[in-house]
């Protein structure tokens, strides 16, 4: 019969698709790695990786092999976990990811008061985009995300709160001079977005009637970027406007806002923030202590609001 290890041993090949890589998860030496898969192979009688392929991929019955070894050892560690929480209370290791242009903001409010108040949990947090989010997350090697929703993967959503999108425009922009803006009134020729394939650029483009392929504010000079604090310094000390999220306005000091920031007329660009999770998933007792502690140490600036009186945007 394969050893738990064997198990893992395949499932760090089929993750990395390079022995020598899942031998550095694994901790081992890729001869040993090498020579486990081979024995294991040998004992239930089939080839699970064509090693002539590169990278290496698995073979057609290798991947059932693969698909069942994974739910084994997910079954392994929630026998674990089921146990140590009798013992220790709430418990063991959990990977969250979290989209970028949440994680700046969000991860000071909670992370602290979640590591004092849980110190029997290991809390592992990566930034990754909303594409590897949903990917990871369905290969089991996340155990929730917080990401904007919705999102249609056959996944458990629970809504954290709503968040609304302000402007933040360049040392005396006309615009400025009003309390609330128009999205007719925005130029879509001075803006700083963010780059290609990030659905945010996207949903921002579509609610400001705005060309995803617009002039760059310098027609010389075209700038895609990943990061919302990038494009805020660039309108600071150049010229045009940005879109940022309430959570980020918070953070900045009443002169900065009065000086730079600008609410919406009408209706007001709003993203829903979820906590997203495999409905398989066991973990539930730390998903609720995550979920929890993000509830408790939200700011008034973001709640949960009526949905149907804003244009809520799928932003992430």
């Amino acid at each position: 019969m394969p050893t738990l290890s064997q198990l893992e041993y395949v499932l760090a090949v089929e993750k990395h698709r390079h022995f020598g890589k899942a031998a550095d998860e694994c901790n081992i030496s890729q001869p040993t790695l090498s020579q486990q898969i081979q024995k294991l192979e040998d004992e239930v009688g089939m080839i699970i990786f064509d090693r002539l392929q590169k990278p290496i991929l698995p073979t057609a019955e290798g991947q059932k092999f693969l698909e069942q070894a994974a739910i084994v050892l997910q079954e392994h560690r929630k026998l674990l976990h089921v146990a140590n929480t009798q013992s220790k209370g709430i418990s063991g290791e959990f990977h969250l990811g979290v989209i970028p242009t949440i994680s700046s903001y969000l991860l000071p409010l909670f992370v602290e008061t979640f590591s004092k108040k849980y110190p029997q949990v290991e809390l592992y947090i990566e930034e990754l985009k909303t594409e590897t989010l949903i990917q990871e997350l369905k290969n089991d090697r996340l155990d929730g995300v917080i990401m904007a929703t919705p999102v249609s993967q056959g996944l458990k959503v629970h809504p954290l709160f709503y968040e609304h999108f302000y402007l933040y425009f360049s040392h005396g922009h006309p615009l400025l001079k009003k309390d609330l803006v128009r999205s007719q009134d925005l130029d879509g020729s001075e803006m700083w977005m963010l780059k290609d394939g990030n659905c945010f650029k996207d949903q921002i483009a579509n609610f400001c009637s705005i060309s995803k392929d617009h002039d760059a504010v310098f027609k010389n000079v075209h700038f895609q970027s990943g990061s919302l604090d990038t494009l805020r310094n660039l309108v600071q000390q150049s010229r045009g406007y940005t879109m940022i999220p309430a959570l980020m306005a918070e953070l900045m000091s009443n002169s900065e806002r009065s000086k730079h920031v600008r609410g919406f007329e009408g209706p007001k660009p709003t993203r829903e923030v979820s906590f997203i999770y495999r409905r398989d998933h066991w973990k539930l007792d730390v998903i609720d202590a995550i979920k929890n502690c993000v509830m408790d140490c939200l700011p008034e600036c973001v709640s949960r609001v009526k949905t149907n009186a804003h244009q809520v945007l799928e932003i992430c």
